[in-house]
């Protein structure tokens, strides 16, 4: 959301006392009945639910939608990177873009059914000259990330000292300072990674939430909030590192499970949205293929046995590889002065940093992250190889090669130099002109394509391939 769009100021034409409210024809509805009102009309009108989710409109979606229009709590289960997070924030929208409260008031009170004591005594002091205050959704919604330390005082409230020593009396609840949950009444509260809450404090959250009071220093505070409430958690942590105690299990109505994408398409489009390149300074031109090249590391990631599978494997590794060798190759343009970054096969070498962070090796492969990297990134080529690139008869190629031809790569040489190695090897340039074709056969654009015809035939066993630092040649296997 835009800086400006966080505090945005209510239109001038809003009632400002109850009085006015009242006369309007306003009335309240339950936070979970606002948000199935608005998610029915988006429904009807062929729009999303929830903007920005890639792969779940068969799988995940009807799911959501079922559980908005039921009016369901919610708890999603999925690995790490599933966007679990932004699927949650994203229901922010489906709440009306501003609703009244007490001016005031901590907890977004209603004015026809306040319930803070503050609230309260405002309303019965003030009658229908109660001023409002307008309070726009994005402050409806509260997020806590769940960890063994989190208190009752965190979620609930606690006694304010400072009130206490303001003259205030430990028995005024006027003392109290609510939480995160009473101060996003009328709105959503999501807990992230809710097995790691202790059970104690599930226990007073199940409190607030379904017997409506909760006690607070002594305090058996009545507040009948009106909260949609909304969890993630990993189901590793959900069966064994933590557990969800089962009355507050039991208060979710639609438990739904997520997942990674499932095709190397929907992994792009998520990079295209997601990933961050610089628009000043060199323009970059990422080759269709390589960007199926990242998908597919990622994609055989979740199916290697390498790896450790419960920990899972992000999207965020796909945004993060498709950043580095965007970056990668515009160090290499301004390092040579070329008027356009494309990266190359030689940049994938530089996936390994934004790689090995966001995996993790089975304990038999400790000390091998490197070569896993590795060995993904080749597979990842040699399966986007096969799909793109077509040779009706590569025995031309590899006889210039096998004639004494050799070509050298790098992600350190200019283009120039992979634009001579197709007058020295003709057999190159049909593939690697087809290739280039999608991105209008630029220098670069076309050394990229040599690079990448180069990279399958090594794959494909019909090249020699030799690695010197950050360079490469590649000659004939006799």
């Amino acid at each position: 959301m835009p800086p400006d769009q966080w505090d945005p100021a209510p239109p001038g034409d809003l009632p400002r006392t109850v009085g006015e409210l009242a006369d309007s024809g306003w009335r309240p509805v339950p936070v979970a009945e606002e948000v199935r009102r608005n998610a029915a009309a988006r429904i009807a009108a062929g729009r999303p639910v929830v903007d920005g989710l890639f792969g779940f409109d068969q799988t995940v979606v009807p799911q959501l939608e079922n559980a908005l229009l039921a009016g369901h709590d919610i708890i999603l289960l999925g690995e790490r990177g599933q966007a679990k997070t932004r699927l949650v924030r994203g229901l922010v929208t489906l709440l009306d873009e501003w609703i009244p409260v007490v001016e005031g008031s901590e907890i977004n009170d209603d004015p026809f059914r306040p319930v803070s004591r503050f609230a309260r005594l405002k309303v019965a002091r003030t009658g229908d000259a109660t001023p409002l205050a307008w309070v726009h959704r994005s402050a409806r919604y509260g997020e806590k990330l769940a960890t063994p330390d989190t208190s009752i005082a965190d979620l609930i409230g606690e006694v304010d000292p400072i009130r206490v020593a303001e003259g205030r009396y430990l028995s005024d609840e006027l003392t109290l300072h609510y939480g995160l949950v009473p101060r996003v009444n009328r709105g959503i509260f999501a807990i992230n990674e809710l097995p790691d809450l202790a059970e104690r404090i599930q226990v007073g959250l199940l409190n607030i939430l379904e017997e409506r009071d909760v006690q607070i220093r002594g305090h058996l505070v009545r507040l009948p909030l009106d909260v949609l409430l909304v969890a993630t958690a990993n189901p590793e942590d959900y069966t064994n590192r933590g557990r969800i105690i089962t009355p507050l299990k039991d208060r979710f109505g639609a438990q739904i499970r997520t997942h990674y994408p499932r095709d190397a398409a929907t992994e792009i489009a998520v990079v295209r949205a997601e990933a961050s390149v610089p628009e000043d300074g060199v323009p970059v031109t990422v080759p269709g293929y390589l960007e199926e090249v990242v998908a597919e590391i990622s994609q055989l990631a979740r199916r290697s046995p390498h790896l450790n599978q419960r920990s899972g494997v992000s999207v965020r590794l796909s945004i993060a590889n498709f950043e580095t060798l965007v970056a990668n190759a515009r160090r290499r343009a301004l390092r040579t002065g070329e008027p356009e970054a494309v990266p190359r096969v030689s940049d994938l070498a530089a996936l390994a940093a934004s790689t090995q962070g966001k995996i993790e090796v089975e304990a038999l492969e400790e000390g091998r992250e490197e070569e896993v990297v590795a060995q993904l990134t080749a597979a990842a080529v040699l399966a986007v190889f096969r799909r793109r690139v077509v040779l009706d008869d590569p025995s031309g190629i590899v006889a210039d090669f096998e004639a004494g031809k050799v070509v050298h790569t790098g992600d350190d040489l200019p283009s120039s130099s992979y634009l001579a190695a197709l007058r020295e090897v003709p057999g190159l340039e049909p593939p690697a002109r087809t290739l280039a074709a999608e991105h209008g056969e630029s220098p670069a654009v076309l050394a990229a394509a040599v690079e990448f015809v180069l990279e399958g035939l090594h794959l494909t066993k019909r090249l020699n391939k030799v690695v010197s630092g950050s360079g490469a040649t590649y000659r004939s296997r006799r």
